[in-house]
């Protein structure tokens, strides 16, 4: 049975410190490409971050770099982003995924269409 579980998720104030967990199960976690994924209200889901098969390469939305941080352990099949220096405007479902890309497909990319298998996903609130 496949299982993509986030978890980390909260209320948090504007300047606050959140961290992500994905954990994986059923299906292959190392060597492919892992994303993390938003999606406010009335807005459509965007890529935030994802991380090549062996966590080589990662790739961010522009309006988190340097403030979030992308990781993995293949051991633990386990994905993380750290979210620091959040705002208001990183309030959002965030969404965990594989992609069908391993790193042999190329560079990791945020392009939602890649991604075949989600999460729930967890619930982040910055309040300022």
């Amino acid at each position: 049975q496949v299982q993509v579980l986030e978890s980390g998720g909260g209320l948090v104030q504007a300047g606050g410190s959140l961290r992500l967990s994905c954990t994986v199960s059923g299906l292959t976690f190392t060597g492919y490409v892992m994303g993390w994924f938003r999606q406010a209200p009335g807005k459509e889901r965007e890529g935030v971050a994802c991380i090549s098969g062996y966590g080589g390469t990662s790739v961010y939305l522009d309006s988190v770099k340097g403030r979030f941080t992308i990781s993995r352990d293949n051991a633990k099949n386990t994905l993380y982003l750290q979210m620091d220096s959040l705002g208001p405007e990183d309030t959002a479902m965030y969404f965990c995924a594989r992609s069908s890309r391993k790193n042999s497909d190329g560079p990791p990319r945020l392009t939602t269409a890649d991604y075949n298998y989600w999460g729930q996903g967890t619930q982040v609130t910055v309040s300022s």
